[in-house]
């Protein structure tokens, strides 16, 4: 058994404690991302912990991360029981290479936005200076600069 009844949540409590509607519990659900008890008249409740969960999609899915990248992070929590920190920690681990990666690419985004991206346009006066020949689409599709290639002329990027 998952906890006492009195400790259990109707979806209307869910909602209001997450500023999500009951819709949006009841996709989650559907995805199995929560998973609520059904009381014999067919209610769902939730634990407490559901909330946290709950939460945790909500903020993830703010980051950028898709529901099946959220659904097999939340797989590796208990369901039998509240996750702890330490559960919590170790999920928090898994999406921090990402978020550090994200991180580093606003960081390149926002210094070079007003220069030279790299995407192989060749529209700018500076795309002679920054990407002669376009040299940059040997290194892929996109705004390789940006994406983390070095620009060409650093030495770097005329090497293959």
């Amino acid at each position: 058994m998952r906890t006492a009844r009195s400790e259990r949540l109707s979806i209307g409590q869910v909602a209001e404690r997450t500023g999500l509607s009951v819709s949006a519990i009841r996709f989650y659900e559907e995805l199995g991302l929560v998973a609520p008890v059904r009381s014999d008249s067919g209610r769902r409740l939730f634990l407490r912990s559901d909330i946290r969960r709950l939460s945790f999609i909500v903020i993830a899915q703010q980051l950028g991360f898709s529901l099946d990248r959220i659904r097999e992070q939340l797989s590796a929590l208990p369901q039998a029981r509240t996750p702890t920190q330490r559960d919590w920690t170790r999920i928090s681990r898994q999406f921090r290479a990402d978020l550090d990666a994200r991180i580093a690419l606003l960081r390149r985004t926002r210094d070079r936005l007003d220069g030279c991206i790299g995407c192989g346009c060749l529209s700018l006066k500076n795309c002679a200076l920054y990407n002669p020949e376009d040299r940059a689409r040997l290194r892929g599709p996109g705004p390789r600069y940006l994406l983390g290639d070095p620009a060409v002329g650093t030495g770097e990027a005329d090497r293959s």
